[in-house]
């Protein structure tokens, strides 16, 4: 199976972006302890003062569409829209192939072999 990635970049009004990404904590915590959750992540964007980025990591599709039937994420769609959200603009990925960054001489390589 290959695994699933989830990236947003979600805008809410700048004087709200603090607070908005405290408060998002208990819907974090929920989505971490969901089965297929690997990684959950909200943090933000040090060059953009409105954004929150996004990265998620599930183990499969079916993991996902259970997120997707859960009370956190329906929750979590309206704790963003509380916070003036402007824009958001996120993609899933499936994973095909993965490696490590780094070859075994400690150098960065693109390739995957």
């Amino acid at each position: 199976m290959a695994k699933i990635l989830i990236a947003a970049h979600i805008d809410v009004a700048p004087e709200t972006r603090e607070e908005c990404l405290k408060k998002a904590q208990p819907y974090i915590d929920g989505a971490l302890t969901q089965e297929g959750c690997l990684c959950y992540s909200w943090c933000a964007d040090m060059h953009n003062p409105s954004r929150i980025e996004v990265f998620e990591e599930w183990t499969d599709e079916e993991a996902l569409a259970q997120h997707f039937r859960d009370t956190h994420y329906a929750s979590m769609l309206a704790h963003i829209g509380s916070y003036g959200l402007i824009n958001a603009v996120s993609a899933k990925y499936r994973v095909d192939a993965e490696g490590p960054v780094y070859n075994a001489e400690g150098k960065p390589t693109p390739s995957f072999d």
